[in-house]
């Protein structure tokens, strides 16, 4: 899996795709939230934010 990563940050940094950057910072902070608040009591209010 982190073999996949690696593999794709350096993808992006061979071609240029310097405008796919913002979408993939913002994918995967919004994956860590909703993985972090599961168990949580905040858990219904993020929801209701999506």
């Amino acid at each position: 899996m982190f073999s996949f990563i690696k593999e794709f940050l350096v993808f992006l940094k061979e071609r240029k795709k310097f405008i796919l950057w913002p979408i993939i910072t913002v994918l995967a902070l919004c994956g860590i939230l909703i993985i972090l608040s599961e168990g949580s009591v905040v858990a219904p209010f993020i929801y209701s934010i999506f």
